[in-house]
């Protein structure tokens, strides 16, 4: 009882992270500018090691990445290039934005919880896009590509912009998206298994 007391006061920080995560996974700097933004205008604090997210230096760095970043997406081969980093970049960018505002003064428990949670959600999220743009890729010859990278830039946006506004409620529809996708994936895997064992 007196564990679930101390994690309580985290969970809606942990929900932020996670809904902004996934958010990383269309793109990779939106949600970092959106947080960047919204520590600067005190919307929300950030943990005392992750302060620099919120100056101005940030805010000029990220704004001039999320620039390139959505406009490399429209550039064929450059999308695909570009799917090819940014799995673990978005783990990356999950595991930092959910560590941001996880005010917890033990590191390891921190950034633990921020690469599983964070990090698990941006990843998965990517992963998926990455083979909506494979599949575009392949049956289109890349001309859905370009389709593809405005409905990816819209929701990054979008998400990042609701998590802000509602973390809890898009925090709790992301984790529940993740876990019903690995579920997904599990439960073909042991069909897959199955059929094996019967031939």
């Amino acid at each position: 009882m007196e564990t679930l007391q101390n994690i309580t006061p985290y969970v809606p920080a942990l929900l932020l992270g996670v809904a902004l995560s996934a958010a990383s996974g269309f793109r990779i700097f939106v949600p970092l500018f959106v947080a960047n933004l919204a520590a600067k205008f005190g919307l929300f604090s950030l943990a005392d090691n992750m302060l620099w997210l919120g100056e101005t230096p940030a805010t000029i760095v990220l704004a001039v990445a999320v620039v390139f970043e959505l406009a490399a997406y429209y550039v064929p081969i450059v999308d695909n290039l570009l799917d090819t980093i940014a799995g673990p970049a978005a783990v990356l960018a999950g595991t930092l934005l959910t560590s941001s505002f996880l005010q917890i003064d033990d590191p390891v428990i921190q950034w633990g919880l921020g690469l599983i949670a964070g990090g698990g959600v941006a990843g998965t999220i990517q992963a998926g896009t990455s083979l909506l743009r494979l599949g575009s890729t392949k049956f289109t010859g890349g001309i859905g590509n370009s389709f593809l990278s405005s409905f990816e830039n819209i929701m990054s946006v979008l998400v990042s912009l609701f998590a802000i506004w509602i973390p809890i409620f898009i925090g709790l529809i992301a984790l529940y998206f993740v876990i019903w996708v690995w579920r997904k994936l599990y439960k073909r895997r042991q069909q897959k298994q199955n059929s094996r064992e019967i031939s």
